[in-house]
């Protein structure tokens, strides 16, 4: 009996680790493919990066895009330990809140009442992927590759 709970213990324990390092896999900066991305209808991007750090279970994100057809660069930095935080930026309230689901990264976002969800995953290549769900709009899928 003694034998059988040790082995559920490191089995519990191999599991949970593996779970760890594939999370701590999505670190690093990633430079976005715009060949290889769906815009869903927004408009196009013609460079970004993105930067995810997990340590710990506090998960800091940040992302730079530049537009297609101009000079406009969207930049947003933020900092997530699983609990849901508030900022206010340009007189606009934001919740974010991240999870992970499995090896998926999920950031949901309420922005003045409109909720959008991006899942952040590694692609069979080792690419990221990002899929952001917006109500009212078709999802967006960006890949990147690690820079």
């Amino acid at each position: 009996m003694r034998i059988r709970k040790s082995v559920l213990s490191l089995t519990i324990l191999a599991a949970a680790t593996a779970l760890a390092m594939s999370h701590h896999a999505l670190n690093g900066t990633w430079k976005l493919l715009p060949d290889r991305s769906d815009f869903g209808g927004h408009p196009a991007l013609r460079s970004g990066t993105v930067t995810i750090n997990d340590r710990e279970g506090n998960i800091s994100i940040s992302r730079e895009f530049t537009f297609d057809g101009g000079n406009e660069t969207y930049m947003e930095n933020f900092t997530l330990d699983g609990r849901e935080g508030s900022t206010i930026r340009n007189g606009k309230t934001f919740k974010t809140k991240a999870k992970w689901e499995h090896d998926n990264l999920m950031v949901t976002t309420d922005q003045d009442g409109v909720q959008s969800v991006e899942h952040y995953w590694l692609g069979p290549d080792g690419s990221l992927h990002l899929t952001v769900e917006t109500p009212g709009h078709p999802p967006m899928q960006l890949e990147f590759r690690r820079k």
